[in-house]
């Protein structure tokens, strides 16, 4: 799939908004039949578009009350010791995101969510500060949620 048309623009919308739409009201809300709807859809996926879909769930109703953005300093800057730090984080059910950084005082930058402080503290004394290279941890603790979204915006591709 070389251009996305405004019918694959649809879909994509369509299912970021929710996933587990039917083929057919689908195919009904971006005006196609359900056999080429699906079969864009399965095109979608081979092209690699839609790379999975996922259930989102409700982190307060789970019990994991504290989201913390914390910034990563290590103490040398080589493939080995960034590749070493990224297996362990990889491994750390806790962090939901991990980016290797550029602009600030640190080279990582985690989103950590858990239950409460006393779940951090031993999340950060327990496994985070014991990476080896690990030289400085930040810590800035979400009070409010005011903006949250799963949806990658799309109107750049429209022309």
């Amino acid at each position: 799939m070389d251009k996305l048309d405004r019918y694959d623009l649809r879909i994509l919308a369509e299912l970021q908004r929710d996933a587990r739409i039917s083929n057919q009201e689908l195919a009904e809300r971006i005006g196609l039949s359900p056999s080429p709807c699906s079969r864009r859809v399965k095109q979608l996926e081979d092209d690699g578009y839609i790379s999975r879909q996922v259930a989102l769930l409700d982190r307060k109703k789970l019990g994991l009350t504290l989201t913390a953005y914390v910034q990563v300093g290590m103490d040398r800057h080589t493939p080995e010791r960034f590749e070493h730090f990224q297996d362990i984080i990889r491994k750390c059910p806790e962090v939901l995101e991990c980016s290797l950084v550029t602009g600030m005082d640190a080279d990582y930058q985690l989103k950590v969510v858990v239950q409460d402080m006393e779940h951090y503290q031993k999340f950060l004394l327990g496994q985070l500060t014991r990476i080896e290279g690990v030289t400085s941890v930040r810590s800035a603790f979400v009070l409010d949620q005011v903006l949250g979204s799963t949806e990658l915006p799309l109107g750049h591709l429209r022309g």
